[in-house]
């Protein structure tokens, strides 16, 4: 079953890209307490993730801030060392870069994808959610193939109406 607004978030292990090497975490510890705007990605380093994706949230993370996000946070099933380097590459400060490297997160959300076909076997779909102190307020999945309802203007729109 896929998690609803109004849900509370599975506590599963995550660990946190930073330039001291991955920090373990829990997503339980990661959202509390906090407002964080979330997005998911199928892969680091893939092309709309990369060139669309992530630039978004780089390119407005003032704003977010500015409405009342306190973290913004950047997901996939990657490992933690995959997520530090495609945040140096491409990302900023303004990013937090969380490895479900093992993709329980995707699977207990129910937002996992199987990308087997294109040599990625399971995945996360492509996403955003607005989670407060753990609970999702907002959740905005893609269609396949699709970006649009997942980008940071998209969010913006949404709070900007909240």
């Amino acid at each position: 079953m896929t998690i609803q607004i109004g849900d509370r978030l599975p506590d599963v292990p995550l660990a946190i890209a930073t330039n001291d090497g991955p920090q373990p975490t829990t997503s339980g510890d990661f959202f509390k307490g906090k407002r964080v705007a979330l997005f998911a990605v199928p892969g680091a380093f893939t092309p709309t993730c990369s060139a669309r994706h992530l630039p978004s949230y780089v390119e407005k993370a003032s704003e977010l801030k500015g409405k009342g996000v306190d973290e913004i946070a950047c997901i996939s099933v990657n490992d933690p060392f995959v997520m530090g380097a495609w945040n140096k590459a491409d990302g900023s400060e303004d990013i937090t870069m969380l490895a479900d490297g093992n993709g329980d997160f995707a699977k207990a959300t129910g937002l996992e994808m199987d990308g087997s076909k294109y040599g990625m076997g399971q995945r996360s779909q492509r996403y955003s959610m607005v989670v407060n102190d753990g609970v999702v307020e907002q959740l905005n999945v893609e269609a396949p193939g699709e970006y649009r309802a997942s980008s940071a203007e998209y969010m913006l729109d949404q709070l900007a109406t909240a």
